[in-house]
């Protein structure tokens, strides 16, 4: 252990942490100083560096007597050095247990106890100190600066490390990580179809705001260090990267740098996190959101005030998202999100236009409704079997309301809607296609192509073996597939088990809608015995409702259990199946109870005398108004009583655990009162950023109900619009206000979520299919328009059969009840005639829409023209800007002698590249001429080599 500070080795300290060293010796006090600890220089770090070594080297730094004035802002203490990133952890200070009361051997066991629980508490920490002070010292050995800050209580001490990437190690890693560089500037394009559409009719655009400090938008190509004179703002070091190109590049360090043992795979922070070395990683937001309380001018704010006053404010409610700002300050992956969000939400305003127009005819058009006028005007004309074994019979002029009201949600307006829903969907999904590759574009990441990803760190903890990784060539954790494959079809058979239990808690919700339904028929009053089933229906699908939240909040901590214990390598795999897992649960759990009214339910009643029961009791039978009414009760109740307690969650969740964080450091913070908060530690008190996943599957279960059955619900897709207006800013203000700033990820579209969508787009063309055919009184009002009478007279007496002349002697009365049958009970030529009816219409309805369908997949480009236009022009420009490269590389190719090869900085290239120049010098000349280029991402992807044709963009040709 080295425990002196020679003259020497502070040198050599400040010149690791300063850029602009002159060889000058700075005091403690001065930039590039550690206020609270040393760090050591890479002449020292060899030992740091061994895989085989796990002891740390401790540099003694004696703290200074007066701590220097920090400069407000991101910034170390000069003021001008930027903070990339920022490390936390907290240290806190034993106490010493006092026993009160105790006797002399019952203190003494205890003391034992006690020392042993703290020596085990011991090893630990020091373990952990070793890890972190290990990982500290290769992140200098990568190159980044540091400085030290520290907030100390009675209780706990709070250390942060403020990180910073200088100019060599960002241009490396843009380098490797195939950052894109700007080679000429270009307009804004209008990605708006509604601003187009408003700009061409003249007609003022008030959902268009002017976002001050908008991005610039860029031609660019893969950056190369050698062309850094051909891309535009290369001699502004200081801004030439964005902040969040720097977080991803300091984040990628972290994630590569060795802790422990590389052999035992301790690398990365984010294992160190989930050990709890740290306790926070995160970069800063860049200043406060709040807006200053003096006048100051738009492009003044900071980019966090700009997106808290132009897109989490309430009152831009109606305005565009500046999505190039969020995209600039979150990065691509969030920014997809909320640019799917508001692109679906804009195209639910035609469809909650056109479900608000068919809802509001069927209210227009409900006085001419001739079978509800025959059922009000029978008065005791339709004399009703009873609807359970101790009910009496009841006439059907009762129910007089309930046919009126049912009228709303099954009439011809609503055929229409369904099949306008089918192809909306489609289309949207169609446009949305275009509208991702226009923003991936637009964005740089078109043919983003992510790296070998590393291991989970949960995965190097449990993997039980290691093996060499054939692409890196790196030994790694390894886990078996067969053991992961048997792991998994295990928690097959558990999703399966917990689908059982979804299915017994919805038998559950039918006996007690039944025994409501008892209930209610047995208090004698005229009025709960018309509203029985209404009643019951909407008391049970409150009950479901519950028990499908609470279900939700168990089997997703069951989901997440499985997923870690199937051992997935990466995080995109383990992602994958954790959304694949949760996604069928959550779709049999919130549409299973639907699904049963839809299509189930009053399907096995039977007929009087012979009823079906199930344990015991009455089958279900469709309530007086028809199945169809019951199903928008329940669609109303499940859905928006889903999105109300999701909005609250969101909005009070994050205050809760925001407050608990702040009161654990509240002790800390008082310490501190006398000076300002830094915005390191505003940061650390806000809480960690929980991802998109829960996002994403409110969305996309919405949109399940809003396409699948909208035949029975018109007016969801208005209740969705209304919801998803809420959601964007409730998020949005999350994001900028409550969660700490997470690292920019890049991402081409919206993952594995698209294919979800596309698969409820299908299915909800089918389900509205058999919702029409079999639900619906459509095609039998239809067949009974053809067959019999062309304005419905008669309708009701057509729909009614009488009870057989058994269930008579035993009842003493002759009754009605809805079914196609005769008096014995057997199904007449007329249900056999629907039956026909029906599946037909389904066929014509699948193959229709289906076919529809496909041609606007068709005649829809996933990338539109105007595009195509613009990734030409940049492939000329990169093709421009590299071209001197070019030639170089041609001259090295084809003078390169065969032992050179080998020292090739590519060396997966070599035997390709000899043997593609021999065959071209056998080539005769006009067979060299008709081909023109030949391009060397071919021969890079004939070897595999993906990561560097993603070096030189892909786009690099040489001329032969």
């Amino acid at each position: 252990m080295l425990k002196k500070r020679n003259p020497e080795v502070l040198m050599d300290r400040e010149v690791l942490l300063d850029l602009d060293y002159s060889g000058e010796t700075r005091g403690p006090d001065s930039y590039g100083s550690l206020q609270n600890g040393g760090f050591i220089p890479p002449r020292y770090l060899n030992t740091a560096g061994n895989d085989e070594d796990d002891d740390p080297i401790y540099v003694h730094c004696e703290r200074t007597s007066s701590p220097p004035v920090h400069p407000s802002g991101n910034y170390f203490r000069d003021g001008q050095t930027k903070i990339d990133f920022v490390l936390v952890w907290e240290v806190k200070v034993r106490r010493k247990r006092r026993s009160r009361g105790q006797s002399q051997g019952e203190a003494a066991e205890e003391a034992v106890e006690a020392a042993q629980e703290e020596s085990r508490s011991e090893r630990r920490k020091a373990q952990l100190a070793r890890w972190r002070d290990k990982f500290i010292q290769n992140l200098q050995s990568a190159g980044l600066l540091m400085e030290k800050e520290e907030s100390s209580s009675v209780k706990k001490t709070i250390h942060y490390l403020k990180l910073h990437a200088p100019w060599d190690v960002l241009v490396y890693y843009a380098e490797e990580l195939c950052l894109r560089a700007p080679l000429q500037a270009q307009p804004h394009p209008d990605f708006n179809t509604s601003a187009r559409v408003l700009q061409k009719l003249w007609v003022p655009n008030i959902m268009k705001d002017s976002v001050p400090n908008r991005p610039v938008d860029y031609y660019t190509c893969a950056f190369r260090k050698s062309k850094m004179e051909k891309f535009l703002g290369s001699d502004d070091r200081e801004n030439y990267f964005t902040n969040t190109q720097r977080h991803r590049i300091v984040y990628e360090i972290l994630a590569r740098t060795v802790y422990g043992r590389r052999k035992r795979a301790e690398v990365g922070v984010a294992r160190l996190l989930n050990e709890g070395a740290f306790t926070g990683a995160f970069p800063l937001h860049e200043g406060p959101f709040e807006l200053p309380g003096c006048d100051m001018q738009p492009d003044q704010l900071n980019k966090r005030q700009v997106l808290y006053h132009y897109w989490s404010n309430w009152l831009k409610w109606y305005k565009y998202q500046p999505l190039d700002h969020i995209r600039e300050y979150f990065g691509e992956k969030i920014a997809f999100y909320f640019a799917w969000l508001g692109f679906y939400t804009a195209w639910l305003l035609p469809a909650a236009l056109v479900g608000t127009c068919v809802f509001v005819s069927g209210i227009l058009t409900m006085g001419s409704n001739t079978p509800a006028k025959e059922i009000c005007e029978s008065g005791g004309l339709y004399l009703m079997c009873p609807l359970c074994e101790t009910c009496k019979p009841w006439n059907m002029s009762d129910i007089c309301p309930m046919a009126k009201v049912g009228y709303l949600f099954d009439h011809p307006g609503t055929v229409f809607f369904s099949v306008f829903m089918s192809l909306w969907a489609v289309t949207f999904l169609e446009y949305w296609k275009r509208k991702n590759a226009t923003l991936a574009h637009h964005w740089d990441c078109m043919n983003f192509h992510e790296e070998e990803e590393p291991p989970r760190p949960e995965f190097v903890a449990m993997a039980p073996a290691m093996e060499e990784n054939p692409v890196t060539g790196v030994k790694e954790p390894y886990f078996p597939e067969k053991a992961r494959i048997s792991r998994m079809v295990t928690g097959s058979m558990v999703i399966v088990i917990m689908l059982c239990v979804v299915m017994i808690f919805l038998v559950t919700v039918i006996i007690y809608r039944s025994i409501v339904s008892v209930m209610m028929f047995e208090t004698g009053s005229s009025v709960l015995r018309t509203q029985a089933g209404n009643i019951a229906n909407i008391s049970s699908s409150l009950v479901n409702l519950a028990l499908i939240l609470l279900m939700g909040q168990v089997y997703t901590a069951l989901a997440e259990q499985l997923t870690k214990w199937e051992m997935h390598r990466t995080q995109t795999q383990y992602e994958d199946a954790f959304t694949f897992k949760v996604f069928i649960f959550q779709f049999v759990n919130f549409y299973s109870s639907p699904f049963y009214v839809a299509f189930f339910k009053g399907r096995f009643v039977g007929y009087p005398g012979h009823y079906g029961t199930l344990f015991g009791m009455r089958n279900e039978d469709c309530g007086p108004g028809g199945c169809l009414i019951e199903l928008a009760e329940q669609l109303c109740i499940i859905m928006v009583g889903k999105q109300l307690i999701n909005n609250v969650q969101e909005f009070v969740i994050p205050k809760i655990k925001a407050w608990r964080q702040k009161r654990a450091l509240s002790s800390v913070k008082k310490a501190q009162k006398a000076e300002e908060p830094k915005r390191w530690a505003q940061d650390y008190e806000l809480i960690p950023c929980e991802g998109l996943f829960d996002e994403y599957l409110e969305i996309v279960l919405q949109f399940g109900f809003i396409t699948i059955f909208v035949a029975a619900f018109p007016l969801a897709p208005l209740f969705a619009l209304l919801n998803n207006w809420v959601e964007v800013r409730l998020d949005a203000y999350k994001f900028v206000c409550e969660y700490r700033r997470p690292v920019a990820e890049r991402a081409q579209h919206i993952g594995v979520w698209f294919i979800i969508l596309e698969a409820l787009s299908h299915v909800s063309v089918i389900v509205n299919a058999f919702l029409i055919a079999f639900t619906s009184d459509f095609l039998p009002r239809l067949l009974y328009q053809y067959k019999f009478n062309n304005d419905l007279h008669g309708y009701v007496n057509f729909t009614l059969a009488y009870s057989p002349p058994s269930y008579n002697y035993s009842s003493y009365t002759v009754c009605r009840y809805k079914a196609f049958r005769d008096e014995n009970g057997k199904y007449t030529l007329v249900y056999w005639e629907l039956l026909a009816v029906r599946l037909g219409f389904i066929i014509a309805f699948e193959h229709v829409v289906f076919f529809v369908l496909r041609a606007i997949d068709w005649m829809v480009p996933d990338i539109p023209e105007s595009l195509e236009l613009k990734i030409k022009r940049e492939r000329y420009l990169a093709k421009q800007a590299l071209a001197d490269n070019q030639e170089a590389l041609l001259e090295g190719l084809s003078s390169e002698p065969d032992d050179s090869l080998r020292l090739s900085p590519f060396p997966l290239l070599a035997g390709v590249r000899n043997k593609t120049i021999n065959k071209c010098k056998r080539e005769p000349e006009t067979a060299r001429e008709s081909r023109t280029n030949v391009c060397l991402h071919l021969l890079l992807e004939r070897r595999g080599n993906m990561r560097e044709k993603e070096r030189y963009g892909g786009e690099i040709c040489i001329s032969e």
